[in-house]
């Protein structure tokens, strides 16, 4: 009888040793910075923005350029979209309101936007936390005219029910320009407000499937 046992015992063992080695395998077979999207493009990307002011809004839209959405494989069943990098910049020259060239020429005032070395907004995510189903938020330095600010936007994913990743992104937020130094009215009108223009939002989609 003992001899059974002790049979039944080193046949258990081996399985567990054919099962683990099976395991660390598999698993080892990915590397760990493999990257399952990479998105970056030269292609034409807009980003929406309004700066509200008052008890009306600004609205304008801006060329990004050098996008890159970085989403490395995962080798566990977590959030896939849980560790990616997002990072673009946006030339405040470009900047375009569709209610007219007067307006157009107001987001463009040197000083607001737009310094001396015609520096681009820079954006570079540094943490992402998953906030629910396909929703994220991300936070990151933001950088205009050469100032360098942590900012928090959330992004949300947008798939097919039967696709396990997203084919899109939605990037939104807003930003208090006051932590800039901006003051709208006073650079744009010439007067500060008694209670100044600080807030500036933007919303961008991304097309992750090309």
């Amino acid at each position: 009888m003992k001899k059974i046992k002790n049979i039944v015992w080193s046949l258990v063992a081996l399985l567990i040793i054919i099962v683990v080695s099976g395991y660390t395998k598999s698993t080892s077979v990915l590397p760990k910075n493999e990257t399952v999207i990479l998105k970056e493009t030269n292609q034409i990307q807009t980003i929406n923005l309004f700066v509200t002011h008052g008890h009306c809004s600004t609205p304008f839209s801006g060329i990004v350029e050098n996008l890159k959405v970085d989403v490395p494989k995962r080798l566990d069943f977590g959030n896939p979209l849980e560790n990616m990098e997002i990072s673009f910049e946006v030339n405040p020259n470009t900047f375009n309101v569709c209610a007219g060239d007067e307006l157009t020429e107001r987001v463009k005032t040197p000083g607001l936007f737009i310094n001396e070395k015609k520096d681009n907004m820079i954006f570079k995510s540094t943490q992402v936390y998953t906030m629910g189903l396909d929703w994220y938020q991300v936070n990151g330095k933001l950088s205009i005219k050469g100032v360098e600010k942590d900012v928090k936007f959330f992004v949300s994913g947008i798939r097919d029910p039967k696709d396990t990743m997203a084919s899109s992104l939605v990037v939104e937020g807003q930003m208090n320009l006051l932590d800039w130094g901006i003051d709208y009215d006073k650079i744009v009108y010439g007067k500060s407000d008694s209670v100044p223009t600080k807030w500036m939002h933007i919303n961008m989609k991304i097309d992750l499937s090309s």
